[in-house]
């Protein structure tokens, strides 16, 4: 096996564990709705997860890891992560939003700043702000 392929394999099971995650994190009021599977479907897309794997995860999404991001700069790379794939088609339902504040909370942010961030990552999203500028856009938030 070559280092490429070491490579592949990991980053395809950390995405396979991510979205596991995000699926966890859609299933906690015991339904996935319209708005979370279309969210879903996207982010299934962006991930390569192949449709195989997509079916596995849904059905048993509680046997993966959860890994989340142990550096504050990390989840904000992630949350602008999430936050372009709610923008991504130009859609952004009331439902993309709660779930966009759920995914917040089970990355580290705090529940009662969650729709407070949220708000700020989707209107910096919207702006088409850079990696760079989102990070320091939200980590300046909180001075």
């Amino acid at each position: 096996m070559s280092i490429s392929d070491l490579f592949d394999s990991g980053f395809q099971k950390r995405n396979q564990d991510h979205f596991a995650a995000i699926v966890r994190v859609a299933m906690s009021d015991g339904v996935i709705n319209d708005d979370e599977k279309v969210f879903l479907d996207r982010l299934a897309r962006r991930l390569d997860i192949s449709e195989n794997d997509y079916k596995e995860i849904l059905k048993d999404y509680n046997t993966h890891p959860i890994n989340p991001p142990t550096s504050y700069e990390r989840r904000i790379e992630r949350l602008y992560d999430l936050a372009r794939m709610v923008f991504a088609d130009h859609v952004k339902g009331e439902g993309q939003v709660s779930l966009l504040q759920k995914l917040s909370i089970g990355l580290g942010f705090r529940s009662e700043n969650a729709a407070y961030v949220v708000d700020k990552a989707l209107k910096l999203v919207d702006q088409g702000v850079d990696g760079d500028t989102f990070v320091d856009e939200i980590k300046n938030m909180n001075r």
